[in-house]
C-alpha cells in the first residue's frame, strides 16, 4: 500500500505564502497523477491542484489558478504546492492525492489519501 506523508501548513495572514509537500512511499501506477484536494468545515472536498506523470499536464482549480503552482520531482517521488495570495477563504485541511488517472481529479478517482494538513488564513 502506498503513503503519501504530508509536510508544510500552518498560519498565515491573508497576502501571505505557504508551501505543501507530500512524499509517496513508492512509485507505482497509482501515483501517475498527484495531487490536493482541501476540505473546510462543514464542506465537501475540493480539487485543488494536480500534476500527471505520464502527460507532464498540471491541473488546477479556477479558485486557485494563478495563485497556486504544483510541481512534482518524479525521481524523488515528491510533489510541492506553493500557496501564494491566500486568502481567508484557502483556509481548510489540505489532502494529498495519489490516482492513476491522468486527469484533473475527482474525488472518486483518488487510489491514495495523505493525512491531511491544516492551512489557516487569518484576515
Amino acid at each position: 500500500q502506498v503513503q503519501l506523508v504530508e509536510s508544510g501548513g500552518g498560519l498565515v495572514q491573508a497576502g501571505g505564502s505557504l508551501r505543501l509537500s507530500c512524499a509517496a512511499s513508492a512509485r507505482t501506477f497509482t501515483t501517475n497523477t498527484m495531487g490536493w484536494f482541501r476540505q473546510a468545515p462543514g464542506k465537501e472536498r475540493e480539487f485543488v491542484a494536480a500534476i500527471s506523470r505520464s502527460t507532464g499536464s498540471s491541473y488546477y482549480a479556477d479558485s486557485v489558478k494563478g495563485r497556486f503552482t504544483i510541481s512534482r520531482d518524479n525521481a524523488k517521488n515528491t510533489v510541492v504546492l506553493q500557496m501564494n495570495s491566500l486568502k481567508p477563504e484557502d483556509t481548510a485541511v489540505y489532502y494529498c492525492a495519489g490516482s492513476r488517472v491522468a486527469a484533473r481529479l475527482l474525488v472518486a478517482e483518488v487510489d491514495h489519501w495523505g493525512q491531511g494538513t491544516q492551512v489557516t488564513v487569518s484576515s
